[in-house]
């Protein structure tokens, strides 16, 4: 009998293996750049854009994290804005095409793009005014919300905001409970979130927003799909 489990990493790392392998589907996922989905376009998404036209986030300069940023379409608005943008993705793909729409963009949209975990990955600043996640959480197995709490903590700056993009309960996304996707050995496509359960999950923070996307048309300048609710926190200014 082989005994593996030595620290709470080794859990994590079992737990991991009840579903498919993240990294090699998401290089195959990127590779067909004809394919038509609406979230390869170089478009932000229009919460981000509606959130920082109204106020509600706060204008460059800032410090910005970009959780899963896949191709960069939000993290090369947000540096062309001014922020200061570190953007993780685990897609070696995918960050390469990134990296050219950053260059095809201009000197002034340059994010520092990291290929690595979001769990794992060695960054340059200790905390961030904005953390934002397109689609991040809702492909994250049940136990890694531990550690993406954990992240949170961590990297958000007092006062800081957090903003996520999630499957909405109802429109799209596997809604069975936690204990039932281990059984099943698959996330069955994503999670999908309803506006209760992002306030509880993230009750540590104050709820500025929670509302599904607006839908966009091919021809808008931002991208929107109805089937992803959209949330903005902030994080108290003390700790």
């Amino acid at each position: 009998m082989n005994r593996t489990i030595r620290t709470t990493e080794d859990v994590l790392a079992l737990l991991d293996g009840f579903f498919r392998p993240a990294e090699p589907f998401w290089d195959r996922f990127y590779e067909d750049r004809s394919a038509e989905r609406p979230f390869f376009a170089p478009k932000p998404d229009e919460n981000l854009v509606s959130w920082l036209d109204s106020g509600l986030l706060p204008p460059a300069p800032g410090r910005v994290l970009d959780l899963g940023c896949g191709t960069g379409r939000n993290a090369i608005h947000l540096a062309s804005l001014g922020f200061e943008v570190d953007a993780v993705d685990l897609s070696a793909t995918a960050l390469a095409w990134a990296e050219e729409r950053a260059r095809e963009a201009g000197p002034g949209a340059r994010p520092r793009f990291h290929r690595a975990s979001i769990f794992e990955v060695q960054l340059p600043c200790d905390a961030y005014d904005l953390v934002y996640d397109s689609g991040c959480l809702h492909h994250l197995p049940p136990h890694r919300r531990v550690g993406y709490l954990a992240l949170l903590d961590r990297g958000l700056a007092p006062g800081g905001h957090f903003a996520v993009t999630a499957f909405a309960a109802g429109a799209m996304g596997s809604e069975r409970p936690d204990e039932e996707l281990y059984r099943l050995g698959s996330l069955e496509g994503g999670l999908a979130y309803s506006p209760a359960e992002l306030r509880s999950l993230f009750r540590e923070f104050e709820p500025l927003e929670i509302r599904p996307m607006a839908a966009h048309g091919p021809d808008s300048e931002a991208f929107g799909v109805p089937f992803l609710l959209t949330a903005l926190f902030q994080r108290t200014a003390s700790l």
